[in-house]
């Protein structure tokens, strides 16, 4: 997730023929920066940045779930016992948030004391723990952006450093991944993860530029989730396009929505649809914008 001016951008997108996903249904046509989905429980969470809330779509109707002024939700993710965690981006924290929209407390700094600049999104392991971003500020200096890693028990340890605006992040489908996209630097890379939740083996895992030539060098890439092949989808605050990324590094296809910025989706349960987080105001709050259902063909 970030804010900056894209009017070069618009210039070329304007001169540009692009063939929009079919089938496309809105299931939100004037949302508040949607950001940072997910499905649970037959339910589509998903926050708005720019209207503070976090919403719910059942199939029928959107609602407000939770909400908090001064919070900056980015992103949520569901934890083993049955609350939600929400990234407070512009308040530097974490809330935790019970099943019927609570917040029950608040995280602002990891074991050691160090507070979080940014917290941005999440994901969660297959050992009751959750990774989660804080990007640092949204110049493209200093390089600070950082991933922690809060285990079942809620501690919380920084486990990677030095990341050129950390945002995106998704593990691979046997946890033994995980991915990040580093916003600033128009790349995803990789890390190993060790038995304890720590990560090692940091590289290059695709530069966005290079694999879809059409995104452009200023490529920003946001929001990331793996499919059940193993394919990365990559969405992009720098183009209302998701590219899917195989496990071999090569683009899969491509998916348009008609708006600017298409910077997070996720999957129905079945990976049939796609829900995709559009923003088409990237340059005055709210930001308004959209939440798309595609096909997943």
């Amino acid at each position: 997730m970030k804010h900056f001016p894209i009017l070069g951008l618009v210039l070329v997108f304007c001169f540009t023929s692009i063939a929009f996903a079919g089938d496309i249904k809105v299931i939100n046509a004037k949302s508040g920066f949607p950001e940072g989905p997910l499905w649970h429980n037959d339910k589509l969470y998903y926050v708005e940045y720019g209207s503070q809330t976090v919403m719910t779509w059942d199939g029928n109707q959107n609602q407000e779930f939770w909400k908090k002024e001064g919070c900056g939700p980015s992103a949520i993710v569901a934890l083993s016992a049955g609350n939600f965690l929400v990234t407070c981006y512009d308040s530097g924290s974490i809330a935790r948030v019970s099943a019927d929209g609570k917040t029950i407390a608040e995280y602002k700094q990891d074991r050691e004391g160090q507070r979080f600049q940014g917290p941005n999104d999440f994901v969660a392991d297959k050992k009751g723990g959750v990774y989660f971003t804080a990007s640092g500020p949204w110049e493209s200096e200093p390089i600070v952006g950082k991933i922690f890693y809060m285990d079942a028990k809620g501690e919380i340890r920084q486990v990677a450093d030095d990341l050129h605006y950390a945002n995106g992040i998704a593990l691979s489908n046997d946890g033994k991944t995980l991915f990040l996209a580093e916003s600033e630097a128009s790349r995803v890379i990789q890390f190993n993860v060790q038995q304890d939740g720590s990560l090692a083996g940091r590289r290059l895992f695709v530069r966005i530029g290079q694999v879809d030539p059409d995104s452009g060098s200023y490529a920003y890439p946001d929001g990331l989730k793996m499919d059940g092949k193993g394919n990365l989808y990559i969405g992009q605050y720098s183009k209302g396009r998701i590219i899917v990324v195989s496990p071999d590094r090569k683009l899969v296809k491509t998916i348009d929505v008609p708006s600017p910025a298409a910077p997070n989706l996720n999957f129905g349960s079945d990976e049939a649809v796609i829900d995709i987080m559009a923003v088409d105001d990237q340059n005055n709050a709210p930001y308004w914008g959209k939440v798309y259902e595609v096909p997943n063909k």
